[in-house]
C-alpha cells in the first residue's frame, strides 16, 4: 500500500525547494478534479500546518514534523487531529515523505513516499498531476527571469476568483508579492478597494496591476443585468487604470474577453486585428477595454480570455456532472467554434503580460487550436469514459439565458487564434484539447511523453 513516486525538473535543487516553501505551492498542487479545497497553507514547512476542506464540512489536516525537516534535501507532513471536523480523516494513516536529490547544476529528482494503506493506484494521478504542475510552473518563472523580470509586486483585484486564486498563488510561489485588492475589510496582504473611488494611495509601492473584478456575465440579458455587467466594468477600470497612471506602475493588466468578435463569425479565424462583433457582450468589451486608457503611458495589455477549463469553476464545472452522469452532448448541430484555453495556460499569459514588454494593447488568450462544439462534447466525453448522445437543442439554454443571453454565451461560435502570443514565441502548456482535459481530469495517459513517470 501507499506509494512511491518521482519525477526529474529542470531546475536547481534549492530552486525547487524553495517554490514549495513559499505561498501558493499547496493550492498550485491540489488537483482540481478532487472535491477539496484548501483552506490554510502552513506557514512553514518545518513545522507548519496544513488544511484542506472536505465535503460535508470536514477537514483534513496535515502537519509538518520539525524532526525530519532537512532543507534543501527533505521534508515530511503526518494527517493529525484538530478538532472534530478533522477526526474522520485524522485517523487515516498518513506520513508523506517529500525527498529533493540534486543531479546536477540544473536537474532535480523530487521523490514522494506516502506511508498509507491508500492504494497506489489511487494516489498515482494526483502525482503525475503535482509534477506536471510543478515543472510547468517552474519553466514559467524561469522564462520571465531569463528576461530580466524579477520579484514584483503586483496588486490584484478579484484574487478570489477561478482566475485570481490560480494565478496569485502561480505568482507568489515564483517570489512575487501579491497584494490583494478587496471590496471589505482588508487583512494582511490586503488594501481596500473602492470601485467608485479608490483611495488616492492605493497603489504605492506597486511595480503593476492585474484587474480582474467584474460581475459575471452569465444570465439572462435583462437591463438590470446588463446594467450590472457593464457598471462592475468600465467605471472601475477607468478610475484603477488612473490610479495606475499616478503611480506609475510598470504594467496594468485588464481582463477583457473574446466576446469582443460578436456571437457569431462563422469559419473566419479571428484575431487581435480583427473588427469588433455586434451585440451586447462585444459593445461591454469594447467600452471595457477603452477604459484602460486612463492608464495613460503605462503599458497596458488587455486579455481577451476565451472560454476557460477548469473543473473548479466556469463552463466545465456546469458540464462535468452532465457528462459524468451520460446526459452531456454537443449543442445545436455542433459546429459552432469554441475558443478554449487551459486554466494554467491563462496564468502563464497574465504572467507574460507583466515581464514580457513587446505586448500591450489585446492579447487573445485562447489556445492555438479552436476546436467545434461537437469536437469538444466528444473529447469531454472520452476523456470522462462516459457516451454523448444527447444533444442539447438550441431553446435548451434558452430556458435559462433568454434568447439573447444563449445567443451571445451558450451557442456563441468564435474561431479566435492567439496571433500576437505566437508571434512573441509563447510556449503553451497544452496547446490540444485533449491532452488539457486530461491534466484537469487526472486522466492523462501513462504512454503520453509529458506524463511524469513513477517510481
Amino acid at each position: 500500500m501507499g506509494i512511491e513516486s518521482s519525477t526529474i525538473v529542470a531546475a536547481p535543487r534549492a530552486e525547487v525547494f524553495a517554490w514549495h516553501t513559499r505561498p501558493g505551492a499547496f493550492t498550485r498542487l491540489a488537483p482540481p478534479w478532487q472535491p477539496v479545497a484548501v483552506a490554510a497553507e502552513a506557514d512553514s514547512l518545518a513545522d507548519g500546518v496544513a488544511v484542506l476542506r472536505l465535503p460535508g464540512g470536514l477537514r483534513w489536516v496535515a502537519a509538518h514534523q520539525a524532526a525530519d525537516y532537512d532543507p534543501p534535501h527533505r521534508f515530511v507532513d503526518r494527517i493529525t487531529v484538530r478538532g472534530i471536523t478533522s477526526a474522520p480523516a485524522g485517523l487515516l494513516p498518513w506520513r508523506h515523505i517529500h525527498e529533493f536529490d540534486e543531479l546536477g547544476p540544473d536537474r532535480t529528482r523530487v521523490s514522494d513516499r506516502v506511508e498509507t494503506p491508500v492504494p497506489a493506484a489511487a494516489l498515482r494521478p494526483m502525482f503525475a498531476y503535482r509534477y506536471r504542475q510543478l515543472a510547468g510552473d517552474l519553466a514559467a518563472h524561469r522564462d520571465a527571469a531569463a528576461h530580466g523580470y524579477g520579484p514584483a509586486t503586483i496588486a490584484m483585484t478579484g484574487s478570489s476568483g477561478l482566475v485570481g486564486t490560480a494565478l496569485s498563488a502561480f505568482l507568489t510561489t515564483g517570489g512575487h508579492t501579491v497584494i490583494r485588492l478587496v471590496r471589505g475589510s482588508a487583512g494582511p496582504g490586503q488594501r481596500h478597494w473602492d470601485p467608485a473611488d479608490p483611495a488616492p494611495g492605493l497603489l504605492d509601492g506597486v511595480d503593476a496591476v492585474i484587474h480582474l473584478a467584474g460581475a459575471s456575465i452569465a444570465g439572462r440579458f435583462t437591463e438590470a443585468h446588463k446594467r450590472a455587467v457593464a457598471d462592475s466594468r468600465i467605471g472601475p477600470t477607468e478610475r484603477l487604470a488612473a490610479r495606475a497612471a499616478e503611480a506609475k506602475v510598470r504594467a496594468f493588466v485588464g481582463a477583457s474577453a473574446v466576446g469582443y468578435y460578436g456571437a457569431d463569425r462563422g469559419d473566419e479565424p479571428l484575431d487581435e486585428t480583427s473588427s469588433r462583433g455586434a451585440g451586447f457582450v462585444a459593445d461591454v468589451v469594447e467600452r471595457w477595454e477603452r477604459a484602460t486608457a486612463a492608464a495613460g503611458d503605462v503599458r497596458t495589455v488587455t486579455v481577451r480570455t476565451g472560454i476557460v477549463q477548469s473543473p473548479r469553476g466556469g463552463t466545465l464545472r456546469l458540464l462535468r456532472p452532465l457528462f459524468t452522469a451520460g446526459l452531456g452532448g454537443r449543442i445545436g448541430d455542433g459546429r459552432g467554434w469554441l475558443p478554449w484555453i487551459g486554466i494554467d495556460d491563462l496564468v502563464d499569459v497574465y504572467h507574460r503580460a507583466l515581464w514580457d514588454e513587446s505586448l500591450s494593447r489585446p492579447v487573445d488568450a485562447v489556445a492555438p487550436h479552436p476546436v467545434r462544439n461537437a469536437e469538444y462534447t466528444a473529447v469531454l466525453a472520452r476523456v470522462l469514459h462516459r457516451p454523448a448522445l444527447l444533444p442539447v437543442p438550441s431553446f435548451g439554454p434558452e430556458l435559462l439565458l433568454g434568447k439573447k443571453g444563449a445567443a451571445e454565451l451558450a451557442t456563441a461560435s468564435q474561431r479566435v487564434l492567439p496571433v500576437r502570443l505566437q508571434a512573441a514565441g509563447h510556449r503553451f502548456r497544452t496547446p490540444e484539447l485533449e491532452p488539457a482535459l486530461r491534466h484537469l481530469f487526472g486522466r492523462t495517459r501513462t504512454t503520453d511523453p509529458d506524463t511524469p513517470g513513477t517510481a
